[in-house]
């Protein structure tokens, strides 16, 4: 690490935290500061070169602050037929006037919640872009969801971005269930700048008994976005958890969602889409750690590259002693559009129980000919033939998502984008 950057930083972000939560940033602080931002020897960011990108396009690491948004610019920016609650951020600094009242959901500010347990689940030892998130976030939302809540209606997590050249944004979400409780959370960003900047979010979400939660998250930044998003959870005992991250744009993009189970007759389920092209670069690294016995995982990510894209994925599952009876599943597939398309895929197994169902596998290659020759003997053009096959390969990710006014939106973004030139 560079001794400019790392001045910055701690000039910057680390001197100029905002109020609140001082021994969480303490924490926080001390941790990065032991581990710096990651070079190219560390294991974790092996193919992703993320402190050297943002030498080159981070200038000051100056916090982003926050900004006005009007009414109409959220009204513009929910998608067609979306019927469910809607929580809107500038920056990470949460907007409650334009706020929907969520009935018996607790969401306040997180400078009012200073009793909240961050980093308990995030920890800022285990990946030092949590531990500067942690020590430097500004704004921040607390969300409780009460036991026993059955919410019909999904609530949208409407994020504004918008940064002068070089600036950095770090929001920081706490969402917590209480047991029995059903909720869907959608994560959706706007971008308002062309300029370059770094967001660094992070997302604990605290599971209950017999919960289920669904995460949807649609990275659409701009291409000159440099984003590190993690999203940690627990779940306990009959609990379940369900994500979908859908990646279409920014420059270089990594995506980090952790699964602790921890309790039994639990599931946890991963499924992830990327889309790229130009010079975009996604990296997603997922982690799902069994913790006892009789409980599953199931994880599904597919990526499509053109161009002179690069993406990553590195998926862990660990199998701990005493999780006998545990069903594993992990899967990780690309087509490659172009020979300047590179993928790089490992999925891994660490398994310690011998009474379990574990499997991984990665494949990565170009369009099926023979499928192609089939659709244009029955009269198919190539381009609209080939759209054809590329959507039925990243719709087996999108029929996961069960708000189906979220599903079409993607359903419609990706099919534009398989559409065009791609």
């Amino acid at each position: 690490m560079s001794t400019l950057i790392k001045q910055d930083i701690l000039v910057e972000l680390l001197g100029n935290a905002g109020n609140g939560f001082e021994q969480v940033r303490t924490a926080g602080k001390e941790a990065f500061q032991t581990q710096g931002f990651p070079t190219n020897k560390s294991e974790e960011y092996k193919f992703t070169a993320i402190t050297k990108k943002l030498e080159q396009n981070i200038q000051n690491f100056a916090q982003a602050g926050d900004f006005e948004v009007t009414a109409e610019q959220v009204k513009a920016n929910v998608f067609e037929g979306y019927l469910g609650d809607v929580l809107v951020f500038a920056n990470g600094h949460f907007h409650p006037a334009l706020s929907s009242t969520i009935e018996g959901v607790e969401v306040a500010l997180l400078s009012e919640k200073a009793d909240t347990a961050l980093g308990s689940i995030a920890k800022p030892e285990k990946d030092p872009f949590c531990a500067l998130n942690q020590s430097a976030f500004e704004g921040g939302v607390y969300i409780s969801v009460p036991k026993k809540a059955q919410l019909q209606k999904p609530i949208l997590l409407l994020n504004f971005f918008k940064a002068n050249a070089g600036q950095v944004i770090q929001p920081r979400v706490w969402i917590q269930t209480g047991d029995f409780a059903e909720v869907t959370f959608i994560n959706h960003s706007i971008n308002l700048s062309e300029a370059p900047y770094f967001v660094n979010k992070v997302v604990e979400i605290k599971g209950g008994l017999n919960t289920q939660i669904r995460y949807y998250k649609l990275q659409d930044e701009g291409k000159n976005a440099i984003e590190v998003s993690t999203v940690e959870t627990d779940i306990q005992q009959d609990g379940r958890f369900s994500s979908v991250t859908v990646s279409l744009s920014g420059e270089l993009v990594r995506n980090n969602l952790n699964l602790s189970i921890l309790g039994s007759n639990s599931e946890g389920n991963m499924y992830g889409l990327y889309l790229l092209n130009g010079k975009s670069h996604v990296d997603n690294h997922t982690n799902v750690d069994h913790t006892v016995p009789h409980a599953e995982s199931n994880e599904l990510y597919k990526g499509i590259l053109a161009d002179s894209s690069r993406g990553v994925f590195n998926g862990k599952i660990f199998v701990r002693q005493d999780a006998q009876k545990t069903n594993a599943f992990q899967q990780n597939n690309n087509i490659l559009l172009s020979d300047d398309a590179v993928v790089n895929t490992k999925p891994q197994l660490e398994i310690w129980a011998d009474d379990v169902k574990c499997s991984h596998g990665c494949t990565t290659g170009q369009l099926d000919e023979e499928a192609l020759f089939y659709l244009q003997a029955r009269g198919i053009a190539k381009d609209q033939a080939k759209g054809l096959l590329l959507y039925a390969f990243a719709g087996e990710v999108l029929e996961h998502i069960t708000d189906e006014s979220f599903r079409e939106y993607c359903t419609e973004l990706v099919q534009k984008r398989l559409g065009s030139k791609f």
